[in-house]
């Protein structure tokens, strides 16, 4: 166990218990760069702001991963855009292009959940689809470790950076990503 910030961090491996279960087959098999740590939190301090502040998180290491539906031709497509708390996805510009969508907009969050197997508030870019493009900002890779769901709302995944780069299904864009209005 390790103490980071507000949290206590464990290896990935002792405590699946931790995970939605595609989340802990994907972080099992994978091969990366770095170990995984993963930390119990309040469920109810799941949302971003409330746990960058509750755990003294910074919101520039804290990552989101939002689900997003691409329609072209009466065809959907679905993917997940990473992107640090202290920006927004570019989702009607850059990610719309890079899908090839004629629209892009946030999936409906039962159609979230119910297509990643994970909590509405805990989705991470691990154990989604294996078909879906996971789109993330180059800054998010560029920092040397983040903060991501789990895919439940009671814990987080601590990871380097560069692992999310090393995902199956994906593709770093820089520039996806706009600042957040202060």
């Amino acid at each position: 166990m390790a103490e980071l910030w507000g949290l206590t961090v464990e290896p990935v491996e002792r405590r699946t218990d931790l995970l939605a279960a595609p989340v802990a087959d994907a972080v099992l098999a994978r091969s990366g760069d770095g170990p995984l740590g993963v930390a119990e939190i309040d469920p109810a301090l799941a949302d971003t702001t409330a746990f960058c502040e509750r755990y003294g998180v910074p919101l520039k290491v804290s990552a989101n991963c939002v689900i997003v539906a691409a329609k072209r031709a009466g065809a959907l497509r679905m993917a997940a855009c990473v992107v640090l708390a202290t920006t927004r996805a570019d989702v009607n510009g850059v990610v719309r292009k890079h899908l090839d969508a004629r629209k892009v907009s946030f999936a409906a969050q039962d159609d979230a959940v119910a297509r990643t197997g994970m909590e509405y508030g805990g989705i991470t870019p691990f154990g989604l689809p294996a078909d879906w493009p996971v789109l993330i900002d180059a800054a998010v890779v560029a920092e040397r470790r983040v903060v991501v769901g789990s895919g439940l709302r009671r814990s987080k995944l601590v990871v380097p950076g560069g692992t999310l780069a090393q995902l199956p299904a994906a593709t770093v864009i820089d520039g996806m990503a706009r600042a957040t209005p202060a």
